[in-house]
């Protein structure tokens, strides 16, 4: 991974208290994985951001690389990554995503 393409993720990730990296916008999800997870901050009435990673290649293959996690979406608060839907689907059912939106929210 570039340094630049580094710097990229990061000032994405630590600019914004949740970001979303994902196929499609939060507007128009493109996958039922990526619509999952903008359907569960949705849910919370969480403001988050998204980059479409369909949208640049480079950035696609770099995420899963910063992240050393394979799958997309990929979800990050207060810039730490969580995890990606199935693990969202999981700490929501538990009432525990709000707990971790509520403390990245609150700092």
């Amino acid at each position: 991974m570039t340094p630049e393409l580094k710097s990229r993720i990061e000032s994405l990730i630590q600019t914004n208290k949740v970001f979303v990296f994902m196929k499609g916008s939060k507007f128009m999800p493109q996958c039922g994985f990526s619509n999952n997870v903008v359907q569960i901050l949705g849910t919370l009435g969480v403001p988050f951001e998204t980059f479409d990673i369909l949208s640049d290649d480079e950035m696609r293959q770099g995420i899963k690389e910063y992240s050393n996690w394979p799958t997309i979406p990929q979800v990050y608060i207060n810039g730490e990554f969580v995890g990606g839907s199935d693990i969202l689907i999981q700490l929501y059912q538990k009432g525990e995503l709000q707990q971790l939106v509520e403390v990245a929210l609150a700092s």
